[in-house]
């Protein structure tokens, strides 16, 4: 009797210790700064920097949670082509489209651009134009997340803004479809330095937000993609009836406003929208990840904010490369004819849009 208690003990103790070596596995260490980026990067030039764009956030997110989604995907479409400059703000010019026009941010929020802008206004207001657009994207990203729900965190900051905007081939090449495998996204987010923890980590944010229905219709037409459960695809047939329905539907159906690991659930029941979030279930690759942050919201957020603060420093400018823009859509060269007071009317415009 004593010795079988011991060996169920002994058991016990290994499945715990494996369970423990799995769990630190996945515990990334948070990364440090990059060159010329700091936490306090505005504690003498632009203290209140933070407090102003997160009690905006607080406002704008009062009458609108939706918007929480925009701006995170935002970030990440900025990042994720030619790094965290805010190129993805920039409207085009005569040498071409700008990136906003590239069919992968035809979706990004048209609001989110609006909230940036008057995000913007309020800080240059207070701190005149020592805070660049890239900044100021990346911490509404941050703000979108704990104000949704989610973790806080402190991200560095220091970026400057990029002077030129991507081609639409360099921007498709860069933007992973939602109709693309496992296989593909890990294969093209590890040439930036990502691992499989950091891809599923960073799907995590598809906790919140909107899909719409052509980003799917590839799983529901012309029949069920054998991966979905039975009774999600009902309701998706329900809300696109068709293949070339342009309806919408939530991304995570369990709590589709609140950042939190709902979304790995979703994953484990079948019920991920796109291919590019049910198959990092399907994949051995990174399905026990999945399982654990499915399992454990402290360890899924841990990972999210080492993944945010990791995917935050892709290719950043910082010292005197690139610029601190005077209106987010525009390069300051093209500022150079503008009379005085032009600027401070263009905003209030954009205020009240």
């Amino acid at each position: 009797m004593t010795m079988a208690f011991s060996k169920a003990s002994c058991q016990t103790l290994i499945f715990a210790l494996l369970l423990l070596c799995n769990l630190r596995a996945l515990e990334a260490q948070t990364p440090a700064p990059a060159p010329g980026l700091s936490y306090t990067f505005y504690r003498t030039t632009c203290p209140n920097l933070e407090t102003i764009v997160r009690q905006q956030l607080q406002t704008v997110f009062a009458s609108d949670i939706g918007q929480a989604a925009g701006l995170l995907r935002l970030h990440f479409h900025d990042c994720f082509v030619q790094g965290c400059d805010a190129s993805v703000l920039l409207d085009g010019s005569a040498s071409g489209p700008s990136e906003k026009d590239a069919p992968p941010n035809l979706t990004l929020r048209a609001q989110a651009f609006v909230i940036i802008e008057n995000l913007r206004r309020l800080v240059h207001n207070a701190c005149n134009r020592t805070v660049s657009c890239a900044d100021i994207t990346a911490l509404a990203a941050r703000d979108a997340v704990f104000l949704s729900g989610g973790p806080n965190y402190s991200i560095p900051l220091g970026r400057r803004d990029g002077l030129t905007f991507a081609t639409v081939n360099v921007t498709l090449a860069n933007l992973p479809p939602p109709t693309a495998n496992a296989s593909f996204i890990l294969e093209s987010l590890s040439t930036k330095g990502f691992t499989p923890t950091d891809v599923v980590s960073l799907s995590g944010g598809h906790t919140i937000g909107i899909g719409h229905c052509g980003s799917f219709s590839n799983r529901i037409f012309p029949s069920r993609d054998p991966s979905m459960d039975q009774t999600f695809f009902n309701n998706l047939r329900l809300t696109c009836p068709t293949n070339t329905s342009n309806n919408t539907t939530v991304l995570d159906i369990r709590s589709p406003n609140v950042f939190d690991n709902k979304y790995y659930v979703d994953l484990m029941n079948r019920q991920g929208l796109f291919t590019s979030d049910q198959d990092l279930y399907t994949d051995s690759r990174t399905r026990t990840i999945v399982t654990n942050f499915a399992v454990n919201q402290t360890l899924s957020y841990q990972n999210f904010i080492n993944a945010m603060i990791k995917m935050g420093q892709l290719n950043v400018l910082t010292g005197t490369q690139g610029e601190i823009r005077a209106n987010c859509s525009r390069r300051n060269s093209n500022d150079l004819f503008i009379l005085p007071n032009m600027e401070r009317d263009q905003d209030e415009k954009v205020a009240s849009y």
